[in-house]
């Protein structure tokens, strides 16, 4: 809010965006779990590959339903579990594979691919698709979207996990000790939640080297989770089941948890520009309009994809995904890392900024993530994405000096 401008127009700008970007992910989940679901029913539903569409309307209504009733929390536990046994038994298959561990090791330190393996032109809704737009949407579907960190202040605060929209810390040394305690809980969620994240990306592309890219096959159009079933087989044929119900609970999980980032991205926006408005900022009504808002988007997506179907050219997700994605997922990283930053110069006392390495590496990651967003647009759509977002700012701009002149 205190960025130079008119008052408030960044979360002006990320509210605009998130207008059609949440049920745009909201549809890609649901989809997702659409093409898995015709997988396991053996083609039901066929019409000409766009089947899974209807599966992923019943699936939006069952877990928008347990959004709206706060059902979802009872399966939390089963899911954990089985997540746990899948992750479990993809890494066991790694080591069984035997992989050339220097090889993965030296990837993680390289720059990627600049073109695709030749078998990959069998695919051409891959192969048609430029390399950095391919592997920048990895980037951001993998390591969640912009909106997911901007919802962690409203998480933070709903787990009284620190003094967040309380009073500010002075420099006495008794309060300044009882701030930094308040990292612990945080630093311990996100370790654990991240370290996850890159074992299962690891093991996944490990896996998926050895042992799709040796049959030449990828994830594609309307089968991106069923050919991983592969993985785990090879430690067994009988685990597949296990490697089904993971990827139904992680993925119903995900499709929820975006669902439930709507409320708090709204809520503290309602926080932001309506500081007078206490009672708005976590009403009821409020968090019903959000979740309505993502999951009748969503519905309207999956319908609209649904009747521009054709036989010949069945309804891709990830091209439904990408362009929201290139910004949610990669270029709203970038700003929220850049202005972290300037939030701690800006906000907290010495005693209580990070260390400089820490500074050092929140600016190298903002501007890699600016680079990977703008290379992504240029690349996936040229000027006419830039436009869009540029357009974008300025509406946010011109939204901020009307909100101002509302509140006068």
């Amino acid at each position: 809010m205190g960025l130079p401008g008119p008052r408030g127009w960044l979360p002006l700008v990320f509210l605009l965006l998130a207008i059609p970007a949440f049920p745009i992910f909201v549809s890609f989940h649901a989809g997702t779990l659409g093409t898995l679901a015709v997988a396991l029913t053996e083609g039901s539903f066929s019409l000409q590959g766009a089947g899974y569409l209807i599966w992923a309307l019943g699936i939006l209504v069952v877990i928008g339903t347990l959004a709206f009733t706060g059902g979802y929390g009872r399966l939390e536990i089963v899911q954990i579990i089985v997540v746990a046994l899948l992750l479990l038994s993809t890494v066991f298959a790694v080591f069984l594979i035997h992989p050339d561990w220097f090889a993965m090791l030296k990837g993680v330190m390289t720059l990627p691919l600049t073109d695709y393996p030749d078998w990959v032109e069998q695919y051409p809704e891959v192969a048609n698709r430029a390399v950095w737009v391919e592997l920048t949407t990895y980037v951001g579907v993998v390591g969640g979207s912009g909106y997911d960190y901007l919802a962690y202040c409203a998480f933070l605060r709903e787990k009284h996990w620190g003094n967040a929209g309380l009073n500010m810390i002075t420099d006495d040394p008794t309060q300044t000790t009882s701030a930094r305690g308040w990292i612990r809980a945080p630093l311990i969620d996100c370790t654990i939640s991240f370290a996850i994240v890159f074992l299962f990306s690891a093991v996944f592309v490990a896996c998926g080297t050895e042992i799709l890219a040796t049959h030449e096959q990828i994830p594609k159009g309307d089968h991106l989770l069923t050919v991983q079933a592969e993985f785990v087989a090879v430690v067994s044929p009988w685990l597949k089941p296990l490697y089904y119900a993971g990827a139904i609970l992680a993925m119903a999980g995900t499709l929820y948890g975006t669902i439930r980032v709507a409320p708090a991205i709204l809520g503290e926006l309602a926080r932001a520009l309506l500081p007078h408005k206490r009672e708005l900022w976590r009403s009821s009504r409020l968090e019903s309009l959000a979740v309505l808002w993502v999951c009748l988007g969503g519905v309207v997506v999956l319908v609209l994809k649904l009747a521009t179907a054709s036989s010949t050219q069945p309804p891709g997700l990830i091209a439904l995904v990408t362009p929201a994605n290139l910004f949610t997922g990669v270029f709203a990283c970038g700003i929220i890392c850049l202005l972290s930053a300037w939030a701690d110069q800006q906000h907290l006392s010495s005693q209580l900024r990070p260390p400089l390495a820490l500074t050092i590496l929140n600016l190298m990651g903002g501007i890699l993530f600016l680079f990977l967003g703008v290379k992504g647009y240029w690349d996936h759509s040229g000027i006419g994405a830039i436009a869009i977002f540029l357009g974008t700012v300025a509406a946010g701009l011109l939204a901020a000096r009307w909100f101002r002149g509302l509140n006068s």
